[in-house]
C-alpha cells in the first residue's frame, strides 16, 4: 500500500514539473485575439480622426438647416458665405481649365448663380485670369 501511494505521488510530481513545461495551445490563439482586437481599435480610431477632420472641414456644425429665411437674397447670401475655401478652390480651377459653368454647379452642388459669382469674386481678386 506504502508503494502504491510513493508510486502515485512520484506520477503527480513528475505530471506537475511536465505542466510547466509543456506548451499552451490557447496562447497563440489569444495573442492572436489580441492582436486582432489592436489593430481594430486602431482602425477605429483612425477612422474617428477621419470623421471629425471632415466634419471640421465641411463646417458641419455651424449649417443652419432651418428654412426660416426672409427672402430668398438673404438665403443665397448666408449660404455664399458659408462656402469652403476648398470649394471655391476647386471651382476657380475647373473655372480655369474651361469647364462650363453647368457642369461646375452639377460637381459642386451649388446653384449657377453661386457658381458664377466665385468666379467673378476670384477674376476680381486676380486670382483667374478672364
Amino acid at each position: 500500500m506504502l508503494i502504491v501511494m510513493l508510486s502515485l505521488l512520484g506520477v503527480s510530481i513528475l505530471l506537475f514539473i511536465f505542466s510547466f513545461f509543456a506548451k499552451d495551445p490557447y496562447k497563440s490563439l489569444q495573442d492572436t485575439m489580441d492582436q486582432l482586437s489592436l489593430q481594430t481599435y486602431q482602425e477605429l480610431h483612425k477612422v474617428k480622426k477621419k470623421l471629425k477632420l471632415l466634419e471640421e472641414e465641411l463646417l458641419l456644425d455651424t449649417i443652419d438647416l432651418s428654412p426660416n429665411y426672409s427672402s430668398t437674397a438673404s438665403a443665397r447670401a448666408t449660404k455664399g458665405s458659408s462656402i469652403h475655401a476648398i470649394i471655391k478652390n476647386q471651382i476657380w480651377s475647373l473655372a480655369a481649365q474651361g469647364v462650363p459653368v453647368e457642369q461646375i454647379a452639377n460637381q459642386s452642388s451649388l446653384s449657377i448663380y453661386e457658381v458664377e459669382r466665385i468666379i467673378m469674386e476670384a477674376k476680381e481678386n486676380g486670382k483667374l485670369d478672364e
